[in-house]
């Protein structure tokens, strides 16, 4: 099949392509490059759209934002788009005026399994529910539960299994390995159970698997009409019958946990502190329907966004082993002060220890602005109003910031902004870090919605890699191809396939 990539979407959506394919093939033909969009009456740039759809972070990127000046309007039959990545923009958007740009009703019907929780909500339900998650993320006992569990399943679970891996010299996917990592890390903090994912025989993560289906479905329902996705929702067809399917999993999964808490019939592994789920589990303000949403609202902050991202670190070391070195050389000295311990042949460091890691986390941050695990920040608009680059925009027009693109503007971030350049993130002398104001770096999001587990997810990373490449060398195998899921998430599609090797120290 000439474009795979279409395999992938609902046969009611192809029908609708093919219509819209062949006017923009009789378009085209005459144009002297057929790939550049064409605003059609009626559907727009959906043509282009289509075509392009398999590479479609950097079509908006390199094909619409990049020639016409950061920002760009334009409309698909009713809807009409606001589209930027002007940081500018984006600081009207997110902090000056924000309150003209909610996530909006759409929003909360595109991901309806989390309905009611700090993803989906506007105004004061979000700043009293945002007041909760602060609550919680703050509280000591949650904190240090979050440190002990990451520690523990690298040192634990991840190492080991590498360990395994590079003796029987098999391949890994670093991006499925990465995905069980995250997944059993955060079944622990939030639900206090271990769900051994990561294992050896590498058991079916139904649950994980679920929550992959919600994104892509969800980015389905993005880029079609709303009546179009509503009605096979209703009559059940197509995607819309998978995440029924997947919805209906992470519901019972969420639903059985909150059941076991509440009939105290579970077992904390290993006297853990306060898990997540404690702090809800009583609270008249949550009915069974908002817990189960928030559940899963800390699910998909945890281990989508952290499990999307450290592939896409991994991938980047794996192509520029100098950045490996320096990483090493910050690490040395610290490990150089560690006592050895008889019979412990991989080295790990704790979260005081990595605190002082810049370059590390420079590294980090380079990542997040070439690979952000959300690539597209949809906002919708209450009134009127003007954009700071000239754009009018109207009630109930939808605004889309591309993060992805914002990474790879020149006069955002300079001519080498496509290289992957961790020194870019370092004071002069390299023992600082610099600061990037959210409008130009918006991996955290930005003004009243700014992450609340930022810096407890930047600490589990730095964890994560300091472990790996302290302990393992790691090659990425030549010829896969290194492609994005249709999805809400910048997921490798194929995964990312490696050799380990154990290093000697």
């Amino acid at each position: 099949m000439a474009f795979p990539f279409l395999q992938e979407l609902p046969v009611s959506i192809l029908v609708l392509l093919v219509v819209v394919l062949g006017l923009y093939y009789i378009k085209s033909s005459k144009s002297q490059n057929p790939l550049l969009p064409v605003n059609w009456p009626v559907v727009g740039i959906l043509p282009s759209l289509a075509i392009n759809l398999h590479r479609l972070h950097h079509y908006i990127a390199f094909d619409l934002l990049s020639p016409s000046g950061h920002s760009l309007k334009f409309a698909i039959a009713s809807i009409h788009i606001f589209l930027t990545c002007d940081p500018v923009n984006i600081q009207h958007i997110f902090t000056l005026n924000h309150t003209n740009y909610p996530k909006g009703e759409e929003f909360a019907d595109i991901f309806d399994v989390a309905r009611g929780s700090l993803f989906t909500v506007d105004g004061e339900p979000c700043r009293r529910e945002r007041t909760n998650y602060q609550g919680v993320l703050s509280s000591p006992r949650v904190v240090g539960l979050m440190n002990t569990c990451c520690r523990d399943k690298v040192e634990k679970g991840l190492l080991p299994f590498m360990a395994h891996m590079a003796l029987t010299n098999a391949h890994v996917d670093m991006n499925d390995l990465m995905m069980r990592l995250m997944f059993d890390l955060y079944a622990m903090t939030i639900f206090g159970v271990d769900t051994a994912r990561l294992s050896l025989d590498m058991p079916t993560v139904h649950v994980a698997d679920a929550m992959d289906t919600v994104m892509e479905v969800a980015f389905i329902r993005h880029i079609v009409p709303a009546f179009l996705w509503k009605v096979m929702r209703r009559l059940d067809i197509g995607p819309e019958r998978k995440l029924a399917a997947a919805q209906a999993v992470l519901r019972c999964f969420t639903m059985d946990m909150i059941m076991k808490r509440r009939a105290n019939d579970h077992v904390i592994v290993q006297e853990v502190p306060m898990d997540i789920l404690s702090n809800y589990v009583n609270d008249p303000r949550y009915n069974d329907d908002l817990l189960k949403a928030t559940l899963i609202t800390y699910m998909i902050a945890g281990r989508d966004t952290i499990g999307t991202t450290l592939p896409w670190v991994i991938y980047n070391l794996a192509k520029n082993p100098h950045v490996v070195s320096s990483i090493r050389d910050e690490l040395a000295p610290i490990i150089s002060r560690k006592p050895s311990v008889a019979g412990v042949t991989m080295t790990m460091l704790d979260l005081e220890e990595v605190k002082a890691l810049v370059y590390l986390q420079a590294t980090l941050l380079e990542t997040l602005r070439l690979y952000p695990p959300i690539p597209i920040e949809r906002k919708s608009v209450v009134t009127t109003d003007v954009m700071p680059s000239g754009h009018e925009v109207c009630a109930r027009d939808i605004v889309l910031v591309s993060i992805y693109s914002i990474g790879r503007m020149e006069s955002v971030w300079g001519a080498d902004c496509r290289e992957y350049r961790p020194e870019r993130w370092l004071s002069e002398d390299g023992r600082q870090l610099r600061h990037a104001p959210s409008h130009k770096f918006l991996a955290f999001n930005s003004g009243p919605r700014l992450c609340l587990g930022k810096d407890i997810a930047i600490m589990q990373m730095k964890i994560v890699v300091a472990a790996i490449v302290w302990n393992f060398d790691v090659k990425m195998l030549d010829g896969q191809p290194i492609d994005t899921k249709l999805s809400c998430l910048l997921q490798m599609k194929n995964g990312l396939k490696v050799k380990l090797n154990k290093r000697e120290m």
